[in-house]
């Protein structure tokens, strides 16, 4: 939704965070794959190949707090996509939480709009 605005760099350490999470729990299920698919081609990487990067080289690429804000956005989507919050999905959320400095409500204002954005785009 909000990818084409993060530069160059962002964009690449975004879709290395989105798969990172998307295989966290050991399985890139049915629902996570077409959104990885719909970053790659937003943010026009069709041929970027991951390098499987560590998480805390990722998250340092992002310095705005508009990006910051993009990234857990699009993340808390990505997340949410197959219904299920899975312990090590919240476990790499509190670390980008804690990395971006989310304070505990701002966290939870954007969990609950894309908890929102998912109910109406199932019901639709």
């Amino acid at each position: 939704m909000f990818l084409a605005e993060l530069d160059s760099e962002e964009r690449i350490a975004f879709i290395e965070l989105a798969a990172l999470i998307a295989k966290i729990d050991g399985d890139l299920s049915i629902y996570e794959s077409p959104i990885l698919t719909k970053y790659i081609t937003e943010m026009g990487l069709e041929s970027y190949r991951l390098r499987g990067l560590g998480i805390e080289n990722i998250l340092e690429q992002f310095k705005s707090e508009r990006s910051k804000n993009i990234v857990l956005t699009e993340i808390f989507q990505l997340i949410f996509s197959d219904g299920v919050f899975h312990d090590e999905e919240q476990e790499s959320i509190r670390f980008i939480k804690e990395h971006f400095g989310f304070d505990s409500s701002e966290f939870e204002s954007f969990k609950g709009w894309i908890g929102k954005i998912r109910e109406l785009s199932i019901s639709s």
